[in-house]
């Protein structure tokens, strides 16, 4: 494996740091710092979450907040104009923004500009170069602190990102960056269409670290057949309309009397509140848990204590929609029986009938059926929960898919600089 160049520094553009719903760049910025890259880790935004997991105070990472909203740091946005227009890059970077903001008239597009000014003031002297997680907002204002100082950038792409950030955005940023990496097939085959060069673009999905997952202990035979035998069933995710919670509520509620089953729904989120109502306008609110965010011990303990973990995943109006929610990996690693959608990356993990269950999106009906033949069928459960697993340790370890991410930046770091442009 190659190893990073002595004293280069990366710097790590997020949305927020720390957030409890992205465990995988934790694990990710964990990984790079246990193989000897020196990081620094540049925030858009202030955290929001009330807890942390533990693997957030693992990291030693610096952390930079960048102004989340320029009117609220004026003087600190206006010296980074100061000290960023005095760059050979300046007037290039002001360039592109200027025809950006042409094709795009918001004020989230001068945002990115303003914080790019303070990435390339505050933090570009220190660093070797830029990394970006998501190629939409934090792509932006990297690759105008990038343009302002000849930093090559770099981008992680995931979901949302990919499929509502527009074509002419994908392929401007695609064609200016060393590299970008993506973690699912549907996704990588995307952005490739967009990509000048087919090598631009590298499929590298998110491992779990199988240490902080060991083996569950056996499950407890539950079938439903009374309330002391309910059904767990568990779902991971933020309340948000591509998670298809509402689907999963619905079909809650066409379970047949005679199944007993208990759910528990773990994860923030705007649509929270109104998944609550829908559950008790449907009389299940005796039945129905809804825990908020946790921490990954949480997390985990619920993992082992469910018989089911469901996730509907759907695409939805915006088109927003998930890439390989790494929950579902998560799951699969504690030998859980999983059932989901065939949307994006998820076929990539889950094949119907082998390690899990696929039924079509927003079909509640279809995910009661399925929640009822695995809900009383303990032994398939354990079958496809074990192959699961099989699957998780041989494909989605992390020690497995970052020495990829670990050589595409070893190599940045040690090229020559490109000019300014």
């Amino acid at each position: 494996m190659t190893t990073p160049a002595p004293g280069a520094t990366v710097g790590v553009v997020l949305k927020g740091y720390p957030r409890l719903s992205e465990t995988f760049i934790a694990q990710e910025l964990l990984e790079l710092e246990r193989a000897g890259f020196d990081l620094r880790i540049i925030s858009l935004r202030h955290p929001t979450d009330k807890t942390t997991h533990p693997i957030h105070r693992e990291i030693l990472a610096p952390v930079l907040y960048l102004p989340e909203y320029l009117l609220r740091e004026p003087l600190r946005v206006w010296r980074a104009w100061r000290a960023a227009r005095r760059l050979p890059g300046y007037t290039a970077s002001r360039r592109v923004f200027l025809r950006d903001l042409r094709r795009d008239l918001t004020a989230n597009r001068i945002r990115r500009f303003g914080q790019g000014l303070v990435i390339a003031a505050e933090a570009a002297p220190a660093l070797a170069m830029l990394y970006a997680h998501f190629i939409h907002t934090p792509t932006s204002a990297a690759r105008y602190a990038a343009l302002m100082t000849g930093l090559p950038f770099s981008i992680s792409a995931h979901a949302k990102d990919i499929w509502t950030t527009p074509a002419w955005e994908l392929a401007e940023k695609l064609a200016e960056c060393r590299w970008c990496v993506t973690c699912t097939r549907a996704g990588h085959a995307e952005l490739t269409r967009h990509a000048a060069a087919a090598d631009k673009v590298a499929l590298v999905y998110h491992g779990i670290d199988i240490d902080r997952f060991p083996p569950a202990p056996a499950r407890v035979s539950r079938r439903g057949d009374a309330a002391s035998e309910s059904v767990h069933i568990l779902t991971v995710g933020r309340a948000v309309p591509k998670k298809g919670l509402d689907t999963l509520i619905h079909a809650l509620a066409l379970l047949p009397a005679d199944f007993h089953w208990r759910f528990t729904h773990i994860g923030g989120g705007p649509l929270k509140q109104q998944l609550i109502e829908l559950a008790r306008s449907l009389d299940l609110a005796d039945r129905c848990r809804f825990a908020g965010a946790l921490p990954h011990q949480d997390v985990r303990a619920a993992y082992r204590d469910a018989d089911l973990f469901a996730l509907p995943c759907r695409v939805d109006a915006s088109g927003d929609r998930d890439g390989l929610p790494n929950v579902l990996v998560e799951a699969s690693s504690q030998g859980l029986a999983v059932i989901s959608t065939p949307v994006s990356g998820i076929p990539e993990l889950v094949e119907d009938g082998v390690n899990g269950c696929l039924v079509p999106s927003d079909q509640p009906q279809a995910l009661a059926d399925a929640l009822l033949a695995l809900g009383r069928d303990h032994e398939r459960r354990e079958r496809l929960g074990a192959a699961g697993q099989r699957r998780v340790h041989a494909q989605f370890s992390h020690r497995a898919t970052i020495a990829a991410l670990h050589e595409r930046l070893a190599a940045v770091l040690g090229a020559p600089r490109r000019g300014l442009g």
